[in-house]
C-alpha cells in the first residue's frame, strides 16, 4: 500500500506490482490504487516502455524494464551492495567477516573483514572454499535439493580437510537438514583444525542462493555454544545483504 496523496509512491507502486499482476483490478488491489489512478498510470508507463498491453486486456513489464535492468546488472558488485551489512556485523561482533558468492562446486571469498583479535584469520579475498565443510558452503547447500547435493558429492567426492569433515553424502544430507531447521550453518574444525565459523545463505534477485556470509575465530577463542550464540546477529546480517541484492521476501524469510 502506498501513501496517500504520493503520486511518486503509486506510480513506483504501480510499476512494481506489474511484475505480479495483469489486470488492472488486480493492481489495484495490490497497491492499494484507484483503478482509474492505476489506469492512468499504466497509459504511462506504457508510453515511457516501461509496461505494455499483454493482448488480453491486461499489462505486463516492457522492454525498457529489461534494457534497463541489463544497465544495472551490468555494473552491479554484490561486494559494494553488501558492505554496509559486512561493516556492521563486523562492528557487532569484533570477529573476521566473509563474503562468500556460489562459483561451480565452490565457493569464493569476495570479502574479508579482519577481526579484532590479536590474530589474523588464514583467509584472504579470491581463495576458494569447498562446500561441504565450511559454514557458508554448507549454508548454500542447505538451499539446495537433496539431489543437487548428490550430484555435486559424486564430482567432488566430498574431501576430507580434518578429522571433523563430513565425507558421506548420507551423513551430510542429515546434517543439511539440521542447518535448514536452524537457518545457519557451523563450521566446527571440519575445514582447517582450530578453526570455528558460522555462516547463513545470501540471496540474489531471483531469490536463488547466491553465497553466503560468515564470522570466523579461533578455537581457542570461543568455543561452539558462544558462536551459536553469535548466530542470530549472521542471520540477520545475512538478510540485511539479500536485501541489498534485491531478494523476495519470501527468500528473506528462509
Amino acid at each position: 500500500m502506498v501513501r496517500e496523496g504520493s503520486s511518486i509512491d503509486k506510480a513506483l507502486a504501480v510499476l512494481e506490482a506489474i511484475a505480479e499482476h495483469h489486470r488492472v483490478t488486480d493492481i489495484a488491489a495490490a497497491t492499494g490504487v484507484s483503478k482509474s489512478t492505476v489506469h492512468r498510470i499504466l497509459q504511462s508507463l506504457v508510453e515511457w516502455g516501461f509496461a505494455r498491453p499483454d493482448g488480453a486486456g491486461g499489462y505486463e513489464p516492457g522492454p525498457r524494464i529489461l534494457t534497463l535492468a541489463g544497465k544495472v546488472m551490468s555494473r552491479f558488485d554484490p561486494s559494494r551492495q553488501a558492505s554496509a551489512a559486512l561493516r556492521a556485523l563486523h562492528d557487532r561482533t569484533g570477529y573476521t567477516t566473509h563474503f562468500g558468492i556460489l562459483g561451480g562446486d565452490e565457493a569464493v571469498y569476495v570479502e574479508k573483514l579482519e577481526g579484532r583479535r590479536p590474530y589474523q584469520m588464514p583467509s584472504r579475498v579470491g581463495m576458494s572454499l569447498r562446500l561441504h565443510c565450511t559454514a557458508i558452503g554448507k549454508a548454500v547447500l542447505a538451499e539446495l535439493g537433496d539431489d543437487e547435493v548428490r550430484a555435486l558429492a559424486a564430482r567432488t567426492g566430498l574431501a576430507r580437510s580434518t578429522p571433523a569433515t563430513l565425507t558421506g553424502v548420507d551423513e551430510l544430507l542429515a546434517h543439511l537438514g539440521k542447518v535448514r531447521k536452524l537457518g545457519y550453518a557451523v563450521d566446527d574444525e571440519e575445514n582447517e583444525p582450530g578453526v570455528r565459523c558460522v555462516g547463513a545463505a545470501v540471496f540474489d534477485h531471483t531469490g536463488r542462493v547466491l553465497g553466503g556470509i560468515s564470522i570466523s575465530t579461533l578455537a581457542m577463542d570461543m568455543d561452539r555454544d558462544a558462536l551459536e550464540r553469535l548466530a542470530p546477529e549472521v542471520v540477520a546480517a545475512a538478510r540485511e545483504v539479500s536485501t541489498a541484492l534485491g531478494a523476495p521476501a519470501a527468500a528473506r524469510a528462509r
